[in-house]
């Protein structure tokens, strides 16, 4: 094991009788297919059992349709306003990531004193309530890695270093300076809402140099200083298994992050580079599973089990109403 990672216990999970202010948050954006995904997450976290509600930062054009699919499946959603990055940030970050500065949104929510962020194209196959109670201070995600090609600006992936294998090619600090800082995947990360980190994170993106990767470029800059990483079994890029397939343990992954090209599970067909390796079809099956299991379904879901819990948390949300934020950057 990568001696740099944080490992992390399974004990002391959080019982719903002495809950804390403590969420599992996600963003969505648009009228695409991804409240698909979405909707997995929360039947995904209903499976595993976990006694923390999912809340959904939803930007203004999700439609009222997609909002009511969320809320009838125990979910809080919160709405927010768009984050605009300035302009010639734009032009640089790819396309596709440009309106995930809006995440930033997910650090105004005081309410919670400390949230797991999960993406959309995320499934939590083994309970992680645990994450919550690592220590305060810190900010906790998995190390990202640095072969793919979209990497192909940076000196990393143009002399082979990557930090998933430090060792098989070292750093030359002689030529090109002291190891870069380790990097983090932003599609999951352990993190506390605050207002001050909220308001310097926007005035950091206003300075900030145009990079590839938009937010998690910015994230990783901002937090470098109180990042920890946590084993990769909590969020497994499936480029994983074949980039680094030494550092994966599969039988013990509990997040999967279907972020690979052609590794949504909602629209798969196989057809993409990798998408027809084993591994990558049994996580769909598992993936589908969830999704497609009306047993998992809120309403199924308090009624079959009789939970208290739930009806107490849906009594709490407002008859499942959904939170407006009319705020803007």
């Amino acid at each position: 094991m990568n001696p740099n990672v944080l490992g992390v216990s399974n004990k002391g999970l959080a019982r719903a009788a002495n809950l804390p202010s403590r969420a599992y948050v996600t963003f969505l954006a648009g009228n695409g297919d991804y409240v698909k995904g979405v909707v997995g997450l929360a039947k995904g976290l209903r499976k595993v059992k976990s006694v923390y509600p999912l809340v959904v930062a939803v930007l203004p054009d999700v439609p009222e349709e997609h909002r009511h699919i969320l809320i009838n499946q125990g979910c809080i959603v919160r709405e927010i306003e768009p984050v605009y990055p300035p302009e010639n940030q734009t032009q640089f970050a790819m396309a596709y990531y440009v309106i995930n500065y809006s995440k930033l949104r997910i650090w105004e929510f005081v309410e919670y004193s400390k949230m797991i962020y999960l993406d959309g194209d995320i499934q939590v196959f083994e309970n992680i309530d645990h994450l919550f109670d690592l220590p305060y201070g810190c900010f906790y995600a998995v190390m990202d890695c640095f072969c793919e090609k979209t990497w192909s600006h940076s000196p990393q992936y143009k002399i082979g270093y990557c930090q998933q294998c430090p060792d098989k090619v070292q750093w030359p600090e002689e030529e090109l300076g002291p190891k870069p800082s380790l990097y983090f995947n932003a599609g999951m990360f352990v993190f506390e809402p605050s207002l001050p980190t909220y308001n310097d994170l926007l005035s950091t993106l206003e300075v900030t140099p145009p990079t590839s990767f938009a937010e998690q470029d910015l994230l990783n800059m901002y937090f470098k200083e109180i990042y920890k990483p946590i084993p990769n079994k909590y969020n497994l890029v499936l480029a994983m298994l074949w980039r680094h397939p030494e550092n994966v343990e599969i039988d013990k992954v509990k997040v999967v992050h279907y972020c690979a090209a052609g590794s949504k599970p909602w629209r798969y067909t196989g057809e993409e580079e990798n998408m027809d390796r084993e591994d990558i079809k049994m996580l769909i099956r598992k993936w589908r599973a969830i999704y497609h299991d009306k047993s998992l379904d809120y309403k199924n879901n308090v009624i079959n089990n009789n939970n208290k819990f739930m009806p107490a948390l849906s009594k709490a949300r407002g008859g499942f109403g959904y939170i407006t934020n009319p705020s803007a950057a």
